[in-house]
């Protein structure tokens, strides 16, 4: 797979995906009746931010992911990100990809740590994943998440020094 900047163009193959998984509200805090427009607005970033795809040899979208600062000012040298990979597409290393591209950009972008404000406790194969890739949980806000199947679940906030 190839991981390059996302383009306005990759947008109808990004949509399709990141619509179904926000409406499923299981993962993000996203309103689940997002807007196509809101949802452009959201992801596609403009520096200081950065969107990648993840594609295959044919060209396919297979996930994508946003990078941005997580605070301004004094705050400003921890990053952020957000990460989505096409429900066909699970399971084949699209997260794993991603996630190690967005830490590479961040390391040489200068910032001194990365931060996830908000993953779903429930959502444990990205918890797995973050983990792996060196996060570790700084707290949970107990029932910050409310599950339309699970209830109210806790909400990670997860932590990388680069």
């Amino acid at each position: 797979m190839l991981i390059r900047e996302a383009t306005l163009s990759d947008w109808p193959e990004i949509w399709p995906f990141m619509r179904d998984i926000v409406a499923a509200g299981e993962t993000y805090t996203y309103p689940r009746d997002l807007s196509e427009e809101q949802a452009r607005a959201m992801w596609l970033l403009e520096p200081p931010g950065r969107t990648v795809v993840s594609v295959d040899h044919g060209g396919t979208v297979l996930g994508t992911a946003k990078m941005n600062p997580n605070h301004m000012g004094g705050a400003a040298h921890i990053a952020g990100a957000s990460f989505m990979v096409a429900p066909g597409h699970s399971g084949r290393g699209v997260g794993r990809a991603l996630g190690e591209h967005v830490l590479e950009w961040a390391r040489a972008e200068g910032y001194r740590a990365m931060q996830f404000n908000a993953v779903v406790e429930t959502n444990s194969r990205a918890v797995a994943l973050w983990r792996s890739l060196g996060f570790e949980v700084m707290t949970t806000l107990p029932e910050g998440f409310h599950h339309p199947t699970k209830g109210y679940v806790g909400l990670h906030i997860m932590y990388r020094r680069l």
